[in-house]
């Protein structure tokens, strides 16, 4: 069983910043994938960003290249999504995930993700 504990949402201004901490314990597979999806208020839930453990690749959403970055601290089993240059339309509840033995295919995929934190707020408004 893995937990995921997330941290660090909250409200911003428009073109302001925020990171999202999330880390994971109990996991045993080292071929994983970690990463987070949104769902803003009346909307579907959507994949955001992830990174596979094993590697370092990753992958993004258009709707946040070049502003979102993340990145992991293998050391701590510890995800960071750094958001720059917040959009209003990034308000929304993230949620950290942890996708074992996960395909490239189901990466931006929900299915592919077996846990799931519990979710975080983050709010861009002036």
């Amino acid at each position: 069983q893995v937990q995921l504990v997330e941290s660090g949402g909250g409200l911003v201004q428009p073109g302001g910043s925020l990171r999202l901490s999330c880390a994971a314990s109990g996991g045993t597979s080292n071929r994983y994938a970690m990463g987070w999806f949104r769902q803003a208020p009346g909307k579907e839930r959507e994949f955001v960003a992830a990174i596979r453990w094993s590697g370092g690749t990753t992958y993004y959403a258009d709707s946040v290249k070049g502003r979102f970055t993340i990145s992991a601290n293998s050391a701590k089993n510890t995800v960071f999504l750094q958001m720059n240059s917040l959009k209003t339309e990034d308000t929304a509840v993230y949620y950290c995930v942890y996708g074992p033995g996960i395909i490239t295919s189901s990466i931006p995929r929900e299915v592919g993700y077996k846990y799931w934190a519990q979710g975080t707020q983050v709010t861009v408004s002036s």
